[in-house]
């Protein structure tokens, strides 16, 4: 048995066989989590609130955005210091990032003081002890990878295995004790129990690696190069968090309450088609790291990823356009949300299309190229603009002329199906960026930025 298991690793090559490991262990651990996305969350929390859950999980990404840009600039300097046996000046950098932490959650309680009052009333949920909680859950959701990027670097795929495979029912215990007494703190609670647990464990797992003396790391020409990489990142971040953000708060508070709640079962199901995305892109990172530092050509290993992908959805796609309806009639008030279960397939398409650009823009970070950030960034603040304007066109009424207002009230914009529209265009456009950018600009995919 161990020689066959010996003589698959040598066929399928490293990439694919650790791609394999990981994605056979999430998937274990996402029978846990597909039972509290789709049954414990719509059992506790009502049909009403239930569509406030995907843009109170976006804002806590909103605020922890400026730890999660700092820990985005280090990504690359992580993978270096691993691959190059740099232990202690490795050591030294994470401390660093501790460090910062502290900082960034300062500036968050104080933004979150001013603005989460205002965002709760705008999605309708009473407030309560909501806001220290997702403070805590975007704190410890930005600290975790700083510990989850240096076990990739080092291509500790088996032990990231196991701990993903654990947390999934911690989370789950978390929430099956937390969510009957208020559902939302509960959730939120139950969300922040997975980083803190992955944390521990990813501290435990990198001891013999922590264990040597800290080396001096930081120094004038480090801050200053650092410094440009921060920048870089929190112009993409701040672009594409409140891209993300905007779009999830149109959808609960343009959208009618059972079309917005309809939102959030259906991605549950949708969600399904970016797991094998989840784990190829957590494997990727360190190969074409390495790869694009020797001057290797990635594109085939970017092509062979998002060819992969592309066939996982189709064919999740197409066992939910047959049983989509069946199976949503199963869950908790099932019956408000089984007539859309022609979302499920649209969004499928959606999560593909968002996949495939997540496979480039990795390709290209893990190179230091950022190019793409010229044309991204922008769409990235012009798409959620429209979207403002466009389901919030009462708002304009005597600003704009009388025919370009009728036009915007034929477009029933204030519908799940008018919603995937747009998202579905603004998917194809960015899709259409990247293959122009990959295909057409050879040079910039083997030279190292």
């Amino acid at each position: 048995m161990k020689e066959l298991i010996g003589k698959m690793r040598v066929r399928l090559g490293d990439f694919w066989w650790y791609s394999l490991i990981i994605f056979l262990a999430n998937r274990a651990a996402d029978l846990l989590n597909a039972f509290v996305g789709l049954w414990l969350v719509p059992h506790y929390v009502p049909p009403s609130e239930l569509g406030a859950v995907l843009p109170l999980t976006n804002y806590a990404a909103f605020l922890a955005f400026p730890m999660a840009v700092f820990v985005s600039t280090f990504r690359n300097e992580i993978s270096t210091l691993s691959i190059r046996g740099e232990l202690g000046r490795l050591k030294t950098l994470m401390r660093g990032v501790f460090i910062a932490s502290g900082v960034f959650l300062l500036c968050a309680v104080m933004l979150s003081y001013f603005m989460l009052p205002h965002f709760l009333e705008r999605i309708r949920v009473a407030q309560g002890s909501l806001g220290m909680l997702i403070l805590l859950t975007s704190f410890v959701g930005a600290i975790a990878p700083v510990y989850s990027n240096a076990m990739q670097a080092l291509k500790k795929f088996r032990a990231t295995s196991l701990i993903n495979l654990i947390g999934a029912p911690v989370r789950l215990l978390t929430m099956l004790v937390a969510m009957p007494f208020r559902p939302l703190a509960g959730y939120f609670v139950g969300q922040a129990s997975t980083p803190v647990f992955n944390i521990v464990m990813s501290i435990f797992s990198l001891r013999k690696e922590l264990s040597v003396k800290a080396e001096p790391y930081w120094s004038k020409d480090v801050a200053k190069r650092f410094g440009k990489l921060f920048l870089i990142f929190a112009i993409s971040g701040v672009a594409g968090s409140f891209c993300g953000l905007i779009e999830t708060t149109v959808l609960r508070q343009r959208l009618p309450e059972i079309d917005s709640a309809a939102y959030y079962v259906v991605t549950r199901f949708s969600d399904i088609s970016s797991f094998l995305y989840c784990t190829l892109v957590f494997t990727l990172f360190p190969f074409t790291a390495e790869r694009s530092a020797k001057g290797e050509d990635v594109r085939p290993l970017i092509f062979k990823t998002s060819a992969a992908i592309v066939v996982f959805s189709c064919f999740i796609a197409l066992f939910f356009t047959f049983f989509g309806r069946f199976i949503i009639n199963l869950l908790p008030h099932g019956n408000l949300y089984a007539s859309f279960w022609w979302a499920i397939p649209w969004m499928i398409a959606v999560t593909m299309m968002n996949s495939l650009v997540g496979i480039y823009t990795t390709a290209e970070v893990s190179a230091n190229r950022f190019s793409f950030l010229w044309w991204m960034v922008p769409l990235n603040l012009l798409y959620p603009a429209v979207l403002l304007v466009v389901t919030g066109h009462g708002y304009f009424k005597g600003f704009f002329p009388p025919s370009l207002m009728d036009w915007l009230m034929r477009l029933n914009a204030t519908s799940l199906n008018s919603m995937l529209c747009w998202m579905t265009a603004i998917g194809l456009i960015r899709l259409f960026g990247c293959a122009l950018q990959c295909c057409f600009r050879p040079k910039g995919l083997v030279e190292r930025g």
